[in-house]
């Protein structure tokens, strides 16, 4: 059972800005690239803030506090400190972050924090266009039978807009979660109902002798 990996659907020419990019330049780039955000990183790459389009607005409706001296840069503008992701990530995790943090974009960022590429919400999205019959078989032969070796009538698997119902019984409580994670990080999939049970309980701790 395999995800693909932000490494493989990330964009790696980034278009990116530094502490000092001008806010005029920043509009110019996004327009110019058509694109409705992009990270700030300082000299040594390293990712320190992303800007947006409603970073854009926002230092527009708030100009009349600023010093009219003082030119607005990326750095001001920007939204710190950034939401960013590794290469080695699964498709999954990473959208199921950016739905959390309400972001649209991920810098995706090397070991040493590095910026390599950036992820778009479409970019990760893409995943979940998978058919209803596709995820249930992979549920089904990859999961149920290959990987907790139960028989394929054991459990019912039923699949919706990307939701997935377990209906069924599994030889082991132990079982119960490790069916219902390892479903949840299957891409495509955007919810579990849990509805099974078990036969025998290898969870519950032996009482001690009287």
């Amino acid at each position: 059972m395999t995800s693909r990996t932000v490494g493989e659907v990330m964009t790696s020419d980034v278009v990116q800005a530094c502490r000092t990019t001008p806010f005029k330049e920043v509009v110019r780039l996004l327009d110019h690239h058509r694109i409705s955000g992009l990270p700030v990183v300082d000299d040594d790459d390293k990712v320190l803030g992303v800007v947006s389009g409603t970073d854009l607005v926002r230092a527009r409706a708030n100009r009349a506090g600023r010093d009219p001296a003082r030119a607005v840069t990326a750095q001001d503008l920007m939204s710190a400190p950034a939401v960013t992701v590794h290469p080695e990530q699964s498709v999954p995790d990473a959208a199921r972050l950016m739905e959390r943090r309400g972001v649209e974009r991920l810098p995706v960022v090397d070991e040493e924090d590095r910026l390599i590429g950036i992820a778009t919400r479409r970019d990760l999205l893409r995943v979940f266009l998978r058919t209803d019959d596709d995820i249930r078989r992979q549920v089904t032969d990859e999961i149920l039978a290959g990987g907790l070796g139960l028989p394929r009538d054991a459990v019912r698997v039923f699949v919706r807009d990307g939701v997935v119902t377990l209906d069924g019984r599994v030889d082991l409580r132990s079982q119960v979660p490790e069916a219902v994670h390892s479903v949840w990080r299957l891409e495509g999939v955007v919810g579990v109902v849990n509805g099974l049970t078990f036969l025998g309980d290898d969870c519950s701790v032996p009482s001690a002798p009287g």
